[in-house]
C-alpha cells in the first residue's frame, strides 16, 4: 500500500495474523476470570448484588459482570483492613517477613504471566504483546524492588544533648485506599500498593469500573503469597459510589489516586469532608516535547516522538502530547513523524502482531474523535483522525494515529488532555520561546528536550515546570526513579525509594537518660 505521509497518516498497516491469534481467542473464549470483592481474604459478591458490564475495548462486546461494591462493601474492606492493621499480623511483621511474601507474589504474577497478560488485554485494550512482555513484568518487577528495599532503609539518631537520646522512626500510616485508572491497570497499582504493603500498611484497593479483571486476579495470588486476610482488599465499583465511600470513610489514612484532575479534586473534598486523611494525586498532563534546532539526529526524534504519543494508543498519562518545534526542522521532523506513525500496526489487540490497540471505551473512542472537529476548527491541519475497523474485527474502539500541525498553544487542543493517539504540533524559534510554549499549560508532569548543546539541555530543563524532563530521549523510566507532576499534574510521587515515605509517618521517641555519671549507678 502507497501513502503520502506528507498528506495523511491514514494508510497505516491494518492486519491480523491468524497464527497467533487464534490461541488468544481460544484462551480468552476459555477463561473464567474473578468477578467478586475480594474483602478480609475471601471472594465475595455485592452486599446488594450489584454488578457491572466489563467491555472488552477490541470488539465492544461484554466480557462478564463485575460485582459493583456499594458503601456497605467499602465499609466492610475498610474495617477488615483496619482489624487486621491492628491485629498486628502484618503491620508489626518483620521487614524480612514481609519481603519474602512480597518477592512470593511478584513470583506468582510472572508464574501466571499468561493469564494476567490476557486479562490486562481484555479490559483496557492493551496489544497482548505489550501485556506480556511489558505491564506483566513491570508490575511484577515493582512489587519485587520493594520487597527487596524494605529492610535496607534506616531509621534515625537526632543529634540530642548528652542526658537524652531521640530515635526518628517510620512507621505505616494505617489503611490506604488506592484508586487506580484504566490505562495501565497493572502497573499503576503495583506502583501504589507495593511500597504501602512493603511498609505495613494494610490496602483497599477500588480498580477502574473499565479494568477490574487484573486486581482481582492479583488479590488471589496476594493471598496464595501469604498476605493475611483483611490485609489487601479489592473493591470494584463506579467511582461516585466506591470511590467517594474510600474517599470519605474516617478509618482511611490515606488516598492515593491517578487519574482525572475533576476527580482528584472530589478525593481533597472528601478529605476535608471526613478525617482529614493524606491525599496523593497523579492528574495526568499534556506533556510537551521540544526539538531544537541543532537536535543532532531527527530520525531518533520522530521515533521516540511517534512512540511518545501513540504507544497505548495515546492513553499514557505523560504521553507526549505537545510537539514543540523550532521553525528550521519543523517540515522534515513531521514528516518523519507521520512516517513513524504511518508504519505501525493497528489492529486487535489478541493479535501478537499490532503496535497499536483499542482505545478502553466507546466514551473515550467519542471523546477523541471529538477533539478532530476541535482542532480543525482552531485552524490545525488534520492528519489522520479516523475512526478505523482493522480487519477481522467486527467492532471495537479503533482511531489511527493522528496529528495535528499549526496548533495555536493556547487554544484547546494544546491545552486540554485528549488521552488518545494525538499528536499537537507548535512551531517556535529559539530555544527561549520553546520553553517559554512548553510551560505554558495547566499541567506538568513530563517533557523532553532535543538538542545537541548540552548547556541548553541542562538550562531548559531547570526552567521546565514538569516532574520529569527527559534530554535527547522519551519515557525512559525505571521503578528507581521518581514519577509524579507539578501544578494541575497533581502533587506526591510513585516509585522510588521516596514513595515509602509517603506511605509512612515519622515518629519521635525521646528518651531522658538522666544524670551522665556512671559514678551514681550502683
Amino acid at each position: 500500500m502507497l501513502c503520502l505521509v506528507s498528506q495523511s497518516i491514514s494508510c497505516f498497516t491494518t492486519r491480523m495474523d491468524t497464527r497467533f491469534m487464534n490461541n488468544w481467542i481460544d484462551a480468552a473464549a476459555a477463561l473464567k476470570p474473578r468477578t467478586q470483592l475480594f474483602i478480609d481474604g475471601s471472594f465475595r459478591s455485592a452486599l446488594d448484588g450489584s454488578s457491572f458490564e466489563s467491555i472488552a475495548p477490541r470488539n465492544g462486546a461484554v466480557i462478564l459482570s463485575v460485582s459493583a461494591a456499594g458503601e456497605e462493601d467499602v465499609d466492610a474492606a475498610v474495617v477488615a483492613a483496619s482489624r487486621a492493621f491492628d491485629a498486628g499480623s502484618w503491620s508489626r511483621a518483620d521487614r524480612s517477613h514481609r519481603a519474602r511474601v512480597l518477592l512470593r507474589l511478584s513470583e506468582l504474577m510472572l508464574e501466571n504471566l499468561d493469564e494476567l497478560a490476557l486479562l490486562e488485554s481484555l479490559d483496557s485494550g492493551h496489544p497482548i504483546s505489550d501485556a506480556r512482555s511489558a505491564d506483566v513484568p513491570t508490575a511484577a518487577r515493582v512489587f519485587r524492588w520493594y520487597a527487596e528495599s524494605i529492610d535496607k532503609v534506616y531509621d534515625e539518631v537526632a543529634p540530642t544533648p548528652q542526658n537524652a537520646l531521640a530515635l526518628v522512626t517510620r512507621e505505616p500510616l494505617g489503611v490506604i485506599g488506592a484508586v487506580v485508572p484504566w490505562n495501565y491497570p497493572l502497573i499503576i497499582t503495583a506502583w501504589k500498593v507495593a511500597p504501602a504493603l512493603a511498609t505495613g500498611n494494610s490496602v483497599v484497593l477500588k480498580p477502574a469500573e473499565l479494568t477490574s479483571l487484573s486486581a482481582l486476579k492479583l488479590a488471589e495470588l496476594a493471598s496464595e503469597a501469604g498476605i493475611p486476610d483483611g490485609v489487601f482488599n479489592v473493591v470494584p465499583g463506579l467511582g461516585a459510589v466506591a470511590g467517594r465511600a474510600l474517599g470519605m470513610h474516617p478509618l482511611v489514612d490515606k488516598v492515593t489516586f491517578t487519574g482525572s484532575p475533576a476527580v482528584g479534586r472530589a478525593f481533597l473534598r472528601y478529605a476535608g469532608d471526613s478525617n482529614g486523611k493524606q491525599v496523593a494525586l497523579e492528574l495526568g498532563g499534556k506533556s510537551p516535547q521540544i526539538v531544537l534546532s541543532d537536535a543532532e539526529n531527527l530520525e531518533a526524534a520522530a521515533s521516540a516522538i511517534a512512540w511518545g504519543i501513540f504507544y497505548n494508543a495515546g492513553q499514557t498519562c505523560h504521553g507526549g502530547s505537545r510537539l514543540i518545534v523550532d521553525e528550521k526542522v519543523h517540515d522534515e521532523l513531521v514528516e518523519r513523524v507521520l512516517a513513524v506513525g504511518a508504519s505501525l500496526t493497528l489492529g486487535d489487540p489478541l493479535d501478537e502482531s499490532t503496535q497499536i490497540g483499542a482505545i478502553a471505551s466507546e466514551v473515550q473512542l467519542d471523546r477523541v474523535l471529538g477533539y478532530v472537529d476541535v482542532a480543525r476548527s482552531e485552524g490545525a491541519t488534520v492528519h489522520g483522525g479516523e475512526r478505523q475497523h482493522p480487519v477481522g474485527v467486527v467492532d471495537g474502539f479503533y482511531v489511527e494515529p493522528t496529528v495535528f500541525d499549526g496548533v495555536d498553544n493556547a487554544g484547546r487542543v494544546g491545552q486540554e488532555e485528549i488521552f488518545g493517539p494525538a499528536l499537537s504540533v507548535t512551531t517556535v524559534s529559539g530555544a527561549f520561546e520553546a520553553v517559554r510554549v512548553a510551560n505554558e499549560s495547566a499541567y506538568g508532569l513530563a517533557a523532553s528536550v532535543w538538542t545537541a548543546d548540552i548547556t541548553v539541555a541542562h538550562r531548559a530543563a531547570q526552567r521546565l515546570r514538569a516532574g520529569t524532563v527527559w534530554i535527547n530521549t522519551y519515557d525512559a523510566a525505571d521503578v528507581i526513579t521518581p514519577f509524579g507532576g507539578f501544578k494541575n499534574s497533581g502533587s506526591g510521587r510513585d516509585r522510588s525509594l521516596h514513595a515509602l515515605d509517603s506511605y509512612t509517618a515519622l515518629k519521635t521517641t525521646w528518651i531522658n537518660l538522666g544524670d551522665d555519671s556512671l559514678e551514681t549507678q550502683s
